[in-house]
């Protein structure tokens, strides 16, 4: 399985999907994933230019397009949540990712990655984020807002996992008429569904499902960096069910750099992937072509050359 390049890279700087195309193929990858950020016009755009630029989509993620209530620069994974307990809000959570689902079919995509919502509390996660970048990670500030978090997290948790869950069921059934797996991804924010323990058990619920475990690279470390798990807990814990995987590298507390600009070693990957595992350079803005390009040239070394 070759890389693919996620269009969350170079979307808002592209007016249209052609040019988006384009720029991904002159760094010569062969596979994309569609990312959030992308309208409807857009997607006919590449629809029209995959041909031409002998692309392939091989993932999509939600939501996929851009709700179309919400300007596209706004329209976060986050926006609608898949676990919030009012009924409005999932309806249009659910609505969206079918939409999704609809769109990997459309483009004959193995995969859909979903977040499954968030517990409504205020996060802390960039609080933390911001202590961590003075180095003040081990003095008792970080520690009780470390701890509150857990707390909070901890005791608000059930009806938003439930609802998680039931919204999983539903896209479950859904994508499954449609050949479609899904993938659930690892968490930025502490707030975020699922957490380490949640991942199994999501997994354990939809064991023998097309529900799969999809790693984020920068993610993971983020919680390791913050001090809340380790990040080879995901790995050794469900990587016997990872779909795919988010390759992006971290400084500290600040990731979607490219592979190689950071300090993550990708190398730690290597006993985890599988043939057919799905991975997708994930780098954002302001990450360059150049760096990419060489993110690119690394991951294959590791990956395929020995490394």
């Amino acid at each position: 399985m070759s890389l693919a390049l996620s269009t969350s890279w170079n979307a808002f700087r592209c007016d249209n999907g052609k040019r988006l195309l384009l720029e991904i193929r002159e760094l010569g990858f062969e596979q994309i994933e569609l990312s959030f950020n992308l309208s409807g016009g857009m997607l006919e755009d590449i629809e029209r230019g995959l041909k031409e630029t002998g692309l392939r989509v091989i993932s999509v993620h939600n939501f996929c397009p851009a709700p179309d209530e919400i300007k596209r620069e706004l329209a976060l994974p986050d926006c609608y949540s898949l676990a919030a307990p009012d009924h409005a809000e999932r309806s249009l959570a659910l609505k969206y990712s079918k939409r999704s689902i609809d769109t990997a079919g459309r483009f004959a995509a193995r995969a859909v990655v979903l977040h499954c919502g968030r517990v409504d509390c205020p996060d802390k996660t960039r609080a933390l984020i911001d202590l961590f970048n003075q180095g003040r990670k081990d003095g008792e500030i970080y520690k009780g807002i470390k701890n509150s978090a857990i707390e909070e997290r901890a005791r608000l948790i059930k009806p938003y996992l439930e609802s998680s869950l039931a919204s999983l069921e539903e896209l479950a059934r859904y994508a499954g008429r449609k050949g479609v797996l899904l993938g659930i991804e690892t968490r930025f924010y502490y707030r975020e569904i699922p957490s380490l323990e949640e991942v199994g058990i999501i997994l354990g619920k939809f064991k023998g499902s097309n529900i799969f475990y999809w790693h984020d690279t920068g993610h993971a470390q983020l919680m390791e960096n913050l001090g809340f798990n380790l990040h080879r807990e995901y790995l050794e814990r469900y990587g016997e069910n990872m779909l795919g995987a988010h390759l992006h590298d971290i400084t500290g507390c600040t990731d979607h750099q490219a592979p190689g600009s950071g300090e993550y070693d990708f190398r730690r990957l290597l006993p985890y992937l599988k043939k057919e595992t799905l991975r997708v350079v994930e780098a954002h803005h302001p990450a360059t072509a150049e760096e990419i390009r060489k993110g690119k040239t690394l991951l294959e070394g590791i990956f395929y050359g020995g490394i």
